[in-house]
C-alpha cells in the first residue's frame, strides 16, 4: 500500500505543478473529482490503464508517475529476465514494467501476475486506447463488454479498452501474462 501513496504523491504533485484544481483536471480527464480525490489521497488503487492517460495527456512519463524516475533511453531499452521495475499494487496483483527505461512510450507493456480469489468478483473498468493481452501461465476469465471467454497458456486478447472490460484468475493457480496498454 506503500507504493500506492507514493504514486498518489506524484499524481497531486503533477496537478500542482500544471495549477490546476481537482475539478479542473477531472473536467479534462473525464473522471469524476471525487475519484480523482481518492486517487491523489491514496484512498483507492490508481489503475495503470488511467496513470497511462494522464501521462500521454500531461506530456509526463508513465515511468515517472509509477516510479518517481524518468526512463533515460529513446532509441531502446533492454530488459533483462525478471528485471523488469516490479509494482505490488495489491497482495493479489502486481506488475512488473519490462520497458520501464524506455522515454517517449506510445504504449506500456508489462508483466502482470494475479492470484485466484474465488471469493472476489471480478473488478470492470474502461480507459482510453487498446490492450493486448497474452496468457504465460495459469488461467483467466475476461469479460469485454458482454462477452465472456477464458484463455489459457498461448492465447491472446486484443481488445478496444473503451468497452467495460475486468479479468480474475481462475483455478488454484496465479495467471500470468503479458498486458500493454496504448
Amino acid at each position: 500500500m506503500d507504493h500506492i501513496m507514493q504514486v498518489a504523491r506524484r499524481l497531486k504533485g503533477l496537478r500542482d505543478a500544471l495549477d490546476l484544481s481537482v475539478e479542473e483536471i477531472s473536467a479534462q480527464c473525464e473522471i469524476d473529482s471525487a475519484l480523482f480525490s481518492a486517487y491523489e489521497n491514496g484512498e483507492k488503487d490508481i489503475p495503470v490503464s488511467f496513470l497511462h492517460r494522464i501521462a500521454a495527456k500531461y506530456g509526463v512519463e508513465l515511468t515517472a508517475l509509477l516510479f518517481g524516475e524518468e526512463p533515460k533511453m529513446d532509441a531502446y531499452f533492454i530488459t533483462r529476465a525478471g528485471k523488469g521495475v516490479k509494482v505490488e499494487r495489491t497482495k493479489a496483483y502486481s506488475y512488473q514494467d519490462i520497458a520501464a527505461g524506455f522515454a517517449h512510450r506510445n504504449m506500456a507493456p508489462f508483466i502482470v501476475t494475479v492470484e485466484p480469489d474465488p471469493n472476489k468478483p471480478m473488478t470492470h473498468n474502461t480507459h482510453q486506447g487498446q490492450e493486448f493481452n497474452y496468457i504465460l501461465e495459469g488461467q483467466m476469465e475476461i469479460t469485454v463488454g458482454n462477452s465472456t471467454a477464458i484463455l489459457n497458456p498461448g492465447d491472446s486478447i486484443m481488445f478496444d479498452a473503451q468497452r467495460q472490460h475486468g479479468m480474475r484468475a481462475i483455478g488454484d493457480k496465479p495467471v500470468k501474462f503479458i498486458a500493454i496498454i496504448s
